[in-house]
């Protein structure tokens, strides 16, 4: 059975920092895309950062240059640094992580972890 846990989460204000940790197992996921969605209220589920094979990172534009995406696969894990948090990305934040090379190709995640919530106030 794969899993993927999130922790990390949590109430901060605008300006601090929250580091998420993904962890995942039953599988490994090396040289497949391993990444993080986010879902505020009101909202449709966003991708705020992918990792793939080779090193290669995607970032949604609202959040390039305050957020940083990186993995372990020796422990297939995957860690969002996120930096300079402004309310709006306020949201439960999901890990993610594909089955296939098709899926990581086209971000079309077929595995998610419960979310954990991020919450930043003014």
């Amino acid at each position: 059975q794969v899993q993927l846990v999130e922790s990390g989460g949590g109430l901060v204000q605008a300006g601090d920092s929250l580091a998420l940790s993904c962890t995942a197992s039953g599988r490994s996921f090396t040289g497949l895309g391993m990444g993080w969605f986010r879902q505020a209220p009101g909202k449709e589920r966003e991708i705020v950062a992918a990792t793939y094979s080779g090193g290669s990172t995607y970032y949604t534009d609202s959040v390039k240059g305050r957020f940083t995406i990186s993995r372990d696969d020796a422990k297939n894990a995957v860690y969002l640094q996120m930096n300079s948090l402004k309310p709006e990305d306020t949201a439960v934040y999901y890990c993610v992580a594909a089955s296939t090379v098709m899926r990581s190709l086209t971000n079309d995640y077929d595995f998610w972890g419960q979310g954990t919530q991020v919450t930043v106030t003014p």
